[in-house]
This record gives structure tokens, sequence and C-alpha cells, in this order.
């Protein structure tokens, strides 16, 4: 398992939430669309979701780039997380899922 690459916020008006973000960052996003403005600042990726409330996220969700997402998400569920949002196909060959830790934390987990 490799670092946390990837920091994702769940965010219900994308419009103000990206002035915030690129004010912040002192950057603007390499993608600007409609279900999902990512930022990439010194390696690392800063995303905001407009649908991440809706997919279970309670707040900024860290994601680990893993090589089998499967057998990573079952090991999790059997140390005690539970599973947030199922494995799902985001498109580009990536997959991601999310689960909470024993104190509703949010972890994310990305292949691809």
């Amino acid at each position: 398992m490799s670092a946390v690459n990837t920091l994702i916020y769940p965010v219900a008006d994308l419009d103000a939430a990206k002035k915030v973000f690129t004010t912040l960052l002192g950057a603007q996003p390499h993608t600007d669309q409609p279900y999902y403005v990512g930022y990439n600042v010194g390696g690392q990726e800063i995303a905001l979701d407009p649908n991440g409330h809706r997919k279970g996220l309670t707040g900024g969700t860290p994601y680990w780039s893993v090589d089998d997402l499967e057998a990573t998400l079952a090991s999790l569920v059997e140390a005690g997380a539970t599973v947030a949002q199922k494995a799902t196909d985001v498109g580009g060959g990536r997959t991601v899922a999310v689960l909470a830790d024993t104190d509703g934390n949010m972890i994310g987990l990305m292949q691809g």
C-alpha cells in the first residue's frame, strides 16, 4: 500500500467550494466538471465531489492507492471496518470504495 495521494471533499455547493479551494490552494483546478473538480498541488490530489454526501462521505476522505481493492476491502471489513460505498468503477480504469473505521472515520481505497 502506498501513501495517501488523494483527498476528496463532499460539497453541497460546488461553485462556492471551488472559490474557497482555489484561494486556499493558490491554484486553478486541472479538472473542472459539474461532477468533479480536481486540483494537483505538489503531487497531492485534492478534489471536490458534489455527489459525495449522497455516496456516504461525511467529510474530507483520504484515498489510499492499493494493488488489490477487493482483497484490501475484505481484510478491512474482517478487521472491523464497514462499507460506506461499495467498489465502484469511476472511469479511466479506476475503481474506488469507501469504508468507515470503528469510530466512523472515512477510509477511501483506490485502484488503478
